[in-house]
C-alpha cells in the first residue's frame, strides 16, 4: 500500500468508525490536508485516489472497519477510543490533581442526608477514587439553630449507607478557638471590625454604598470590641464582627458581610459559647487549614465562594479549585428539612423514612441501592446547567443491580377470594427466575378456592388466564363472583386477548401489605417471599419490593417497576 492511499484510508476508517458512517470526500480531503500539510502538493493524486477508497471503506461493514483501522493504524484506533471512553466518564478532569486532592463533604446536621446531599457525596467521592487523597467529613454545626442533636447519628448512618471513602471526620463545632484566632488576626490587619449598628440601618447604608460610623474603627479599638463580645459583655443582636470589603462592590451581598455574632438564646449542644462564627468564616478558615486543594458545590454558592475569597486574599492563602454544578430539581418527594420535621410531629409523615420524603434512609427503606444513587448522579456530572433529577433513570440503574438477585412471587392486591370449579386439584410451576432453570421453582397448589385481584373482578372481565395455571370463564351474580375453568390453552387466552393475571390458593395466601408513595396496598403473597426481612423480591406484574417487616400482616415498600 503506497503512502497516499494508506494515508487517506486510514483518515477515511477514523472518520467511518467515529461516526458510524461512511464520510463525505470533503471531509477527509480536509482531514489529510490539516494532519498531513507537507501532502498538499498531491492533491491531484488524492482526488483521483479519493473515490475508490470511500468504495472500499462503505463496503465494509461497521465491524469489519473497526478491525482493519486497529489492524492498519493501532495508535489511531486507540486514540480514538480512548476519547470515546473518558467521555463516558461523564466527570471531567480536575485541573491542579497531580499527585492526589483534598476534598470534603459538609453538611449540616439539622435531619438526614437527602438525594441533593448524595449528589455532593458522590461527586467528590468519584474524585478521591481516581486521584487519590483524603476525603473529610467536615459537620458544619456553627449554627446551633440549625443543628437537630439526633442527626448526628442519622449523618454517620446515611455516609456508612452510602460507602463513601472518608479518611477523617471533623467537627466545626470543635474548631471554634481556630475561628477565634482568624477573627483576631483578620481585625488586627484592618480587615474587619466590630459593627454595633441597627440591622435595619446597616441595610440600609449598604444598599447605599455608604459606610457605616464604626467601620472608621482603628484595629485596637476592633479589638478590644471584639475581646468584650467573648467575654459576654454584649447581648444577642446588639454587635457582631464584619469584613471590611468594597462598598462600591455590585452586589450588595458581598459588602461588608458579617464574620461573627453574639447568640445566647440557643444553647449548644457540643460546644459552650457565646459568639458563634458565621458560615462564611468557618468555611473559609476549614478549607485552609484542613488542606482542601478542590471544593465541588451547586451554583446557589457562587456568591459564598466570592466572600470566602476575600479572606482568602486577606490572609494570604492560596485558594482551592472551586467548581459549581448547576441546581438539580427533584420532583415527587418532600426534601425541606422543617416540613418533613413538622409532618412527622404531626402524625402526617411515619418518620424520616416516610416514601413520600426523599431522604437517603426513605430510598433505603425502599430497597434502592447506594450505587445506584452514585450511578445516577455521577450521570447528571458537575455541568452547570440546571437539571430535572430523573426518578426514571434512577430506577432503570436501580434494577440494573437487583433485578437478577431478586426472585419472582406472586401478589394479589385487595384480594376477593373466588370459587373455581370445573377442574381437578392441581400444582402449578412458576419459575423463581425467568429463563434461569437452576434457581428453581415455586409449587403453588390448586384446590378450588383461590384468591384474585380485586380491580380484575371489578374490571368485568370475563374470560381470564392464571398465570401458570389455566384459563377461567367468570361470571358475576349480583354482588357474588365464581369461576369455571376453561381450558389450559394460553393461545386461545392470547387470541382472546384475556389478562394473565395472579392469584393465590385460600391454603398458601400470607398476608401483605405493600407501601407505596401514593399509599398502602393491601394484599396477600406466597409465604416464601417472606421468608426474610431486608430480601428484596419482585412482585410479577406489580414491581420491586423489599420485605421490611416480617408477621401477620407481613409489610414490603415499594420500590418500582
Amino acid at each position: 500500500m503506497d503512502e497516499v492511499h494508506s494515508v487517506l484510508l486510514i483518515a477515511a476508517l477514523s472518520n467511518a468508525v467515529k461516526h458510524k458512517s461512511v464520510p463525505s470526500a470533503g471531509a477527509v480531503m480536509g482531514a489529510v490536508m490539516g494532519t498531513h500539510p507537507e501532502m498538499r502538493s498531491k492533491a491531484g493524486e488524492i482526488k483521483s485516489l479519493l473515490g475508490s477508497v470511500l468504495n472500499e471503506v462503505s463496503s465494509l461493514s461497521p465491524e469489519e472497519r473497526e478491525i482493519k483501522l486497529q489492524s492498519i493504524a493501532p495508535d489511531q484506533y486507540g486514540a480514538l477510543f480512548e476519547k470515546k471512553e473518558k467521555k463516558k466518564t461523564g466527570l471531567p478532569d480536575l485541573p491542579g490533581s497531580e499527585g492526589g486532592v483534598v476534598m470534603r463533604f459538609a453538611p449540616n446536621p439539622s435531619g438526614p442526608l437527602h438525594l441533593g446531599h448524595a449528589r455532593a457525596a458522590f461527586l467528590n467521592d468519584e474524585y478521591i477514587r481516581r486521584y487519590g487523597g483524603r476525603y473529610i467529613l467536615r459537620i458544619e454545626d456553627t449554627d446551633p439553630k440549625r443543628v437537630d442533636p439526633e442527626a448526628y447519628d442519622m449523618v454517620r448512618e446515611d455516609i456508612e449507607w452510602m460507602g463513601l471513602s472518608i479518611t477523617e471526620t471533623i467537627f466545626q463545632s470543635d474548631r471554634f478557638s481556630k475561628y477565634y484566632d482568624v477573627g483576631r488576626e483578620l481585625i488586627q490587619k484592618g480587615h474587619a471590625y466590630v459593627c454595633r449598628c441597627d440591622n435595619e440601618v446597616f441595610k440600609d447604608l449598604k444598599m447605599h454604598k455608604a459606610a457605616c460610623p464604626c467601620r472608621s474603627q482603628s484595629p485596637e479599638e476592633a479589638m478590644e470590641l471584639f475581646e468584650q463580645m467573648l467575654e459576654g459583655a454584649f447581648a444577642e443582636g446588639e454587635v457582631g464582627v464584619r469584613l471590611r470589603t468594597d462598598l462600591d462592590h455590585p452586589d450588595p451581598a458581598m459588602r461588608d458581610y458579617p464574620l461573627f455574632r453574639v447568640l445566647t438564646s440557643t444553647p449548644h449542644q457540643r460546644v459552650d459559647a457565646i459568639v458563634y462564627p458565621l458560615m462564611n468564616l468557618s468555611v473559609a478558615v476549614d478549607d485552609h487549614l484542613l488542606g482542601m486543594t478542590h471544593v465541588i458545590r451547586g451554583k446557589d454558592h457562587i456568591a459564598n465562594t466570592r466572600r470566602q475569597e476575600y479572606i482568602f486574599r486577606y490572609m494570604g492563602w492560596d485558594t482551592p479549585v472551586y467548581r459549581h454544578y448547576g441546581r438539580m430539581g427533584i420532583e415527587g418527594v418532600v426534601l425541606s428539612t422543617s416540613q418533613m420535621r413538622a409532618g412527622i410531629r404531626s402524625g402526617e409523615y411515619s418518620g424520616w423514612d416516610d416514601v413520600r420524603l426523599g431522604t437517603l434512609r426513605a430510598m433505603a427503606r425502599r430497597g434502592i441501592q447506594p450505587q445506584a444513587v452514585r450511578n445516577a448522579v455521577l450521570e447528571i456530572g458537575i455541568g452547570e446547567t440546571d437539571i430535572q433529577f430523573s426518578w426514571e433513570n434512577l430506577y432503570a440503574k436501580n434494577k440494573e443491580i437487583i433485578d437478577s438477585t431478586a426472585d419472582r412471587f406472586f401478589f394479589v392486591p385487595d384480594p376477593v377470594k373466588v370459587r373455581v370449579t370445573g377442574s381437578e386439584p392441581v400444582v402449578a410451576k412458576a419459575m423463581r427466575y425467568p429463563g434461569d432453570e437452576s434457581r428453581g421453582y415455586r409449587e403453588i397448589p390448586f384446590h378450588g378456592s383461590i384468591f384474585l385481584p380485586g380491580a380484575e373482578l371489578s374490571s368485568g372481565a370475563e374470560f381470564l388466564r392464571l398465570k401458570d395455571l389455566f384459563n377461567i370463564r367468570l361470571y358475576h351474580e349480583g354482588d357474588c363472583v365464581r369461576g369455571e375453568y376453561a381450558g389450559d390453552d394460553l393461545q386461545e387466552a392470547r387470541s382472546k386477548k384475556a389478562p394473565i393475571i395472579q392469584w393465590l390458593p385460600e391454603t398458601l395466601a400470607s398476608a401483605c401489605i405493600l407501601k407505596c408513595a401514593e399509599g398502602d396496598i393491601n394484599g396477600v403473597c406466597e409465604p416464601e417471599a417472606l421468608a426474610e426481612k431486608d430480601r428484596i423480591v419482585q412482585f410479577e406484574r406489580v414491581g420491586f419490593a423489599r420485605i421490611d417487616t416480617l408477621g401477620d400482616p407481613a409489610v414490603a415498600y415499594y420500590a418500582h417497576r
